[in-house]
């Protein structure tokens, strides 16, 4: 495919109080579109449901630009639920998928784009950050964890420090769609459909405005979310746990009936006999929990509620 051709290109942006960041980033959205004469854009703002003004800054945005478009959640879904809808409501060939925040840079849309149109052998180009410079150090180190984790007991590929800032022919979108699924999660979506992806590296960038709406706990959720979606090994360690704690309780039985009947040495130790009840009960209640948490996604995704519900979109205010 040609750069030459007179593609359409959507720019899905998630936006969740957002207010402060969108006009910085609707100006660098511009420069992008200035140096790209040739495509047409839209450019698809999902109000997740936000507190402040952002659905008026939207709007704002639309009436001065007609590529402008929206969809505006009843209430708060999360970002999976957002990003799904901007699939959804892309109309592009090729669909781009970028934060509000201009953590991701939107001047590499134009180099995604040369890579796609003039490289057959890619179907998405991805980016990826080579350092957390500016997080707390405590999230670095766990994102680090989540990332080796993650690829040591899914068969799906998620790569560290992988963003949702990626660059997408209309075939890998329409695929993603395919998978109507409740508990989402995207960057386990984006590897599972296959696809080749060329990732482009970049150095972490501070936030134009605002805050993050991501705390230490709403990230460490957000991994169990992507563990339990895309890898069933947590019921296997449960498995192996009953397993191991069944063998070692035959063999103390048979020291115990042993010691008993060849030394006559009666059963003693009260108090590390409830250090092993106690011990044997928190494996008990982990590998239950583990249990609960892949049924209680089951039990969810049978109900087969909506991903999102859409409250106004700029063809229906």
């Amino acid at each position: 495919m040609s750069c030459n051709n007179m593609d359409k290109i959507s720019i899905i942006i998630p936006c969740y109080n957002e207010e402060q960041a969108l006009p910085f980033l609707y100006e660098e959205l511009q420069k992008v579109t200035s140096g790209m004469p040739g495509q047409s854009f839209e450019f698809i703002f999902v109000n997740d449901g936000s507190k402040d003004k952002t659905i008026s800054v939207i709007k704002g945005l639309h009436k001065q630009d007609e590529r402008v478009r929206y969809v505006s959640f009843s209430r708060n879904f999360g970002k999976e639920a957002a990003i799904y809808a901007g699939l959804k409501t892309a109309t592009g060939d090729y669909v781009a998928l970028i934060d509000a925040d201009l953590q991701d840079p939107p001047s590499l849309i134009s180099e995604m784009y040369e890579i796609l149109t003039t490289d057959s052998e890619y179907d998405c180009v991805a980016t990826r950050r080579v350092d957390r410079k500016g997080e707390p150090p405590i999230r670095s180190f766990f994102a680090k964890r989540f990332y080796k984790l993650m690829n040591k007991i899914s068969d799906t590929e998620v790569v560290d420090g992988a963003r949702d800032f990626r660059f997408m022919k209309r075939q890998m979108v329409d695929a993603i769609l395919e998978l109507s699924e409740y508990n989402r999660f995207s960057k386990g979506i984006f590897g599972w459909v296959g696809f080749n992806t060329k990732w482009i590296a970049y150095e972490n960038v501070e936030r134009v405005a605002g805050e993050t709406k991501w705390s230490f706990w709403g990230l460490l959720l957000y991994s169990f979310e992507g563990i339990l979606a895309f890898s069933t090994r947590p019921l296997h360690i449960a498995s192996l746990f009953g397993i191991l704690f069944c063998i070692i309780a035959f063999v103390m039985i048979s020291i115990i009936i042993a010691k008993t009947l060849i030394w006559g040495d009666d059963v003693q130790g009260y108090p590390s006999t409830i250090c092993i009840i106690f011990f044997i009960g928190g494996i008990q209640l982990f590998c239950l929990g583990i249990l609960g948490q892949y049924l209680s996604k089951t039990y969810l995704e049978t109900k087969r509620r909506p991903i999102y519900i859409v409250k106004e979109t700029e063809e229906k205010p």
